[in-house]
């Protein structure tokens, strides 16, 4: 892309910032140029963002009739997944899979409970009670 066709759309998801971006200048060169958003960008963003906040509330529904542990819903609510939770806890995947199921999470250790604490940066109270976070 040409250093004249960075897009300028005043991206509502940039929130009045900018974002660096590499075009070709006169010379053939490439240099940073400035971008206050492109409207596609912005729509797929915005389509994302819904998605994620759809796996919240579908997690938080599922953690409330018992069929996921409050581990599941914390997770989408920080935008992570399975294979990110596992990564930044320590844990292997597929013992984050097995935490957030309701009557393995409840027994777990309180050392465990504050590894994911740290995680989310929650009290342990936050952490098992959905309602207070």
């Amino acid at each position: 892309m040409r250093k004249e066709n960075v897009p300028q759309d005043n991206s509502p998801t940039y929130d009045g910032h900018k974002k660096l971006m590499y075009a070709i200048d006169k010379e053939g060169h490439y240099t940073g140029v400035q971008s206050s958003g492109w409207e596609v960008e912005s729509f797929a963003t915005s389509m994302a963002v819904e998605d994620l906040q759809q796996l919240t509330q579908e997690a938080k529904e599922a953690v409330k009739k018992g069929e996921l542990s409050p581990l599941a819903y914390h997770m989408h609510k920080h935008r992570l997944d399975i294979a990110n939770l596992a990564q930044v806890s320590g844990f292997f995947q597929w013992q984050v899979k097995r935490h957030l199921t309701p009557k393995i999470f409840n027994k777990l250790s309180q050392r465990k409970l504050d590894i994911y604490c740290d995680v989310f940066a929650l009290s342990r109270q936050q952490l098992t009670n959905i309602e207070e976070s």
